[in-house]
């Protein structure tokens, strides 16, 4: 099974502790191809896939949207994002044709969390973005969504974390560069008072394995079809 994994750094695994090298661990068998480009938002994603195709895929996870939160965050915009939940809307359909005309099937990943408290303002849009996501993903037959959101929420609620979220871009440029092994990315993470992520978006190991567990989860659900189908 060949599988397309595409969206932003939390794609790539940069910072932070990569999902997709413990997806390609624990499935050697499977051939994966990340896709994942830092600070991509849905437009320029949407840039990227117009300007070259993407190779075919049994499955692809689509997973973007995150940036177009955070970066309202920041003091510096890596990629244009979205004006209002409109164009998010427009953009995010544009995008999921394009992985569909490449993939037999397709999960839209809804963003997870932008900061580790669940109520705050970011993440109360987070779960605005989500419906938007769901509801374009259930007009097509052959696309189905992942609730990260939801699944992260839930983790988050036994636990007590800080409100500490990366904004300045240096900031996220040295933990690029400085925090590499999962053992310092989790130190920092916990020094920061976070559980699931480094700097509030990013993952540290135990939100990598979260991100890994439900990916392989849908992959194995797929493969059982597969199977079904050839029987």
């Amino acid at each position: 099974m060949k599988i397309g994994l595409i969206g932003d750094s939390l794609t790539e695994g940069r910072p932070g502790v990569s999902f997709f090298h413990l997806l390609q661990k624990q499935s050697p068998h499977m051939t994966f191809v990340n896709l994942g480009k830092p600070g991509e938002s849905v437009k320029s994603l949407h840039s990227r896939l117009t300007k070259k195709k993407l190779e075919n895929f049994d499955l692809a996870f689509l997973w973007i949207g995150v940036n177009d939160v955070y970066s309202k965050l920041l003091s510096v915009q890596a990629q244009p994002v979205a004006k209002d939940h409109e164009e998010f809307k427009d953009y995010y359909q544009k995008v999921l044709e394009c992985v569909l005309s490449s993939s037999s099937s397709v999960i839209t990943v809804t963003p997870a969390i932008v900061g580790e408290n669940i109520n705050n303002v970011s993440n109360k849009e987070i779960k605005q973005l989500n419906t938007l996501i769901a509801t374009i993903t259930n007009k097509h037959a052959n696309a189905t969504t992942l609730n990260l959101h939801s699944v992260f929420e839930q983790h988050l609620s036994s636990v007590k974390s800080s409100d500490y979220i990366s904004t300045k871009v240096l900031r996220v440029m040295k933990d690029v560069l400085f925090y590499k092994k999962p053992s310092r990315i989790d130190q920092m993470s916990k020094k920061r008072g976070l559980h699931l992520t480094l700097d509030g978006i990013h993952l540290n190991s135990k939100g990598a394995q979260i991100v890994a567990d439900e990916y392989a989860a849908i992959i194995d659900q797929h493969q059982c079809i597969d199977k079904n189908a050839i029987k």
